[in-house]
């Protein structure tokens, strides 16, 4: 399957509930052609009926919706597809299973290349590689910078998007690939504009 090319990875902290919604609808105006909702702090029944929201809006756009981790909450808001973290993409085949015939993308976050392998491996069909720049959400965290992150990504046997201080200032850098971002559209003044801007740069 192909890849998304600007998928939008929520955070809904960052603003009001109307505001965080009204960012979101900017970005999908402006070209993001995917939502991961991860919100690791909401338990199931907010995430569902957060999901549940971000379905309708993403649909009314055209756009991917997709959960990170719990794929029951996936199957539940008919998302396009489910995300995990590094540590479970070990789960990833028996997720497979569960999810049976259901035409759903499976991803996962990778920061190396045997991660990457592991992901292809366990029936990712893309994945997420980084952080390629310093990231405020993980601060600690070592990037790779651009030239790594092409030598993974371009080795690598799926697909590969980068993710991890992306900006609309740096997004040149990564020319030919997709990207995830959060605080490059949601703490957009012109969510809608910024979107434009990820996507301009998608093509080699």
């Amino acid at each position: 399957m192909i890849p998304p090319s600007l998928i939008l990875i929520t955070d809904s902290r960052r603003l009001e509930p109307e505001a965080f919604i009204g960012r979101v609808g900017a970005a999908l105006r402006g070209g993001a052609d995917a939502v991961l909702v991860r919100e690791k702090q909401m338990d199931s029944a907010r995430l569902l009926a957060f999901a549940s929201r971000l379905r309708l809006l993403t649909r009314d756009h055209g756009a991917r919706l997709i959960v990170h981790t719990q794929a029951d909450v996936a199957v539940a808001v008919d998302a396009d597809g489910v995300h995990v973290g590094a540590a479970d993409i070990g789960d990833l085949p028996g997720m497979r299973h569960w999810l049976g015939g259901m035409a759903m993308s499976l991803s996962a976050s990778c920061h190396s290349a045997g991660e990457l392998a592991d992901a292809a491996a366990a029936g990712a069909d893309f994945a997420l590689l980084s952080p390629v720049f310093p990231t405020s959400s993980h601060p600690d965290a070592a990037q790779l910078g651009v030239a790594q992150f092409r030598r993974l990504a371009d080795a690598a046997p799926l697909p590969v998007l980068a993710l991890g201080g992306i900006t609309v200032a740096n997004r040149a850098l990564l020319a030919g690939f997709g990207v995830a971002v959060i605080g490059a559209l949601l703490d957009a003044a012109d969510a809608e504009a910024a979107a434009e801007s990820l996507r301009g740069c998608d093509e080699a």
